[in-house]
């Protein structure tokens, strides 16, 4: 027999939480420049640090840059606003969630 999830009730294979915490999440993408003029995109809004990790590794490799997680704020170098709400659309985010300053 499967285990049950705590917070939905569900069998773990079937667990829903993930994609209802994703759907209700509010992430904003901000740039800063950091030391020798160099522009570092930030992504806050993800609910916890595990899946700042994973949503880390998906936006490096989706956008082919280096970057770090540090206090569920995904941190990647360079200015990359352009491409990163596409990759957020298939990382399965909501559009309405997503804010771009």
């Amino acid at each position: 027999m499967s285990d049950i999830c705590s917070v939905c009730g569900l069998p773990k294979d079937l667990c829903i939480c993930k994609t209802i915490a994703k759907e209700q999440a509010k992430i904003i993408v901000r740039v800063t420049k950091r030391r020798y003029g160099k522009a570092v995109t930030l992504v806050s809004g993800v609910t916890s640090s595990a899946e700042a990790k994973e949503l880390a590794k998906t936006l490096k490799q989706a956008l082919a840059c280096g970057g770090t997680v540090r206090d569920k704020t995904v941190e990647l170098q360079g200015d990359q606003r352009s491409k990163l709400k596409e990759a957020l659309l298939k990382a399965g985010y909501s559009e309405d969630s997503i804010d771009i300053r």
